[in-house]
């Protein structure tokens, strides 16, 4: 009798590893009835390399009633340009654009931007003594960041966080929810509307911001579709905050719970970089990420056949002890870490390096600039989201 593990309880959601363990110990290529699960590394990595496993995968499902799928089509019209579900060439086309745009030189420039932003978000908070790491940091610090480098005035960035808050919980709950659904289309339409407005003044006017070189950008002679361009301003608003909101909350708990790491990082701040690494294994902002396979392949003995989906299972990845040496051990000084918290491949994620430089600062300023960091309380709740390992909240007391 096949043994059934559910990787979407509230046990499982509180703490995902010891069923992720028992997975890749007992069955590391395992059909639930609906997907393949891939729990161990290599594995993983395949299903991140081999053009046999397609991440062209989303649309609408097949039952969804006639005029309300053609009510919902821009939700998917606008996820179906985004290079995270698209394979080559068109996912290649889309991402040297792209990436023109997103270059190291300019998250390295954004860094006194991301100081100034962590030093505000810690001011506002210091007076009372206490705070709460997701709703006064985590949260807010990435839409901050990823607004400034669209060109997004202040008073809008609030309206991007929700747009980027509702794609969230649709993409990651994988539920049937209409209300879900229909929050994630009004979303893409009010931001379609809104970057169709400013994309037309920044042809006009152009700015040092990345609209402007999204707008711009060239390769060949090709440019960026309004609608390629909606939905590429989408996709980096959406993973930018979703990805760095988690990194960071993540990544405060686990020293939170690890006293002995928080003081090791309080007294060596320089750390920082391989720490950051070792969050995104410990905690990874995305649990995992699926695939749809295109030819038949075997993996661990198992046949996977055409058609089928297949389910990458990062956090059961990062901590495979074939890839890990004492892989259930915090070590902030770990090296190597081939970790996949940001996938691997043509996927891997385009702003990693945004990320890391949020995560690296606001943790690093938050731990220096309050050594007595303590939480206030000994109940942690996760989102009810299963594709994105997140925070409800986080108080803290400041010492």
């Amino acid at each position: 009798m096949q043994t059934t593990y559910d990787i979407f309880s509230d046990l499982t959601r509180a703490d995902p590893y010891p069923l992720y363990r028992q997975m890749r110990e007992e069955d590391p290529v395992h059909f639930d009835g609906w997907v393949w699960n891939l729990t161990r590394h290599a594995d993983v990595m395949l299903a991140f390399t081999d053009p046999r496993f397609s991440s062209d995968r989303f649309g609408p499902p097949d039952w969804l009633e006639p005029d309300y799928a053609r009510e919902v089509a821009p939700l998917y019209d606008v996820s179906n340009l985004m290079i995270l579900f698209m394979d080559p060439p068109d996912h290649t086309r889309l991402r040297s654009l792209v990436a023109q745009a997103f270059s190291a030189k300019m998250i390295e420039a954004m860094r006194p931007k991301i100081q100034s932003a962590v030093d505000e978000l810690l001011n506002n908070a210091a007076p009372s003594g206490e705070m709460d790491i997701i709703a006064d940091l985590a949260n807010p610090l990435p839409g901050i960041v990823i607004a400034d480098m669209l060109g997004v005035p202040q008073e809008d960035q609030p309206r991007f966080k929700e747009w980027a808050n509702d794609y969230a919980r649709f993409l990651g709950t994988l539920s049937a929810e209409t209300e879900l659904r229909d929050d994630a289309n009004r979303a893409v339409i009010e931001l379609s509307d809104y970057i169709r407005e400013v994309a037309s003044q920044r042809r006009v006017e152009p700015r040092d911001d990345l609209i402007t070189a999204l707008v711009q950008a060239e390769d060949h002679g090709e440019r960026l579709t309004h609608d390629e361009l909606v939905a590429t301003c989408f996709l980096l608003l959406f993973a930018g905050n979703e990805t760095t909101t988690n990194l960071i909350g993540n990544g405060v708990l686990t020293l939170l719970r690890n006293p002995d790491a928080h003081t090791q990082l309080r007294e060596q701040p320089a750390l920082i970089r391989t720490a950051i690494e070792e969050f995104l294994r410990w905690e990874a902002p995305v649990q995992f990420t699926d695939r749809l396979v295109l030819d038949d392949i075997e993996i661990g003995g198992q046949r996977i056949l055409a058609g089928q989906g297949v389910r990458t299972i990062l956090g059961a990845a990062n901590r495979d002890p074939a890839q890990f040496d004492h892989p259930e051990t915090l070590d902030l000084t770990r090296r190597p870490n081939r970790h996949i918290g940001f996938a691997h491949g043509i996927h891997f994620c385009l702003g990693a390096p945004l990320a890391r430089a949020e995560g690296q600062i606001a943790i690093n300023t938050l731990v220096a600039r309050f050594p007595h960091l303590t939480p206030t309380t000994n109940h942690i709740e996760w989102q009810r989201n299963h594709v994105f390992r997140s925070l409800k909240s986080l108080p803290v007391s400041l010492g």
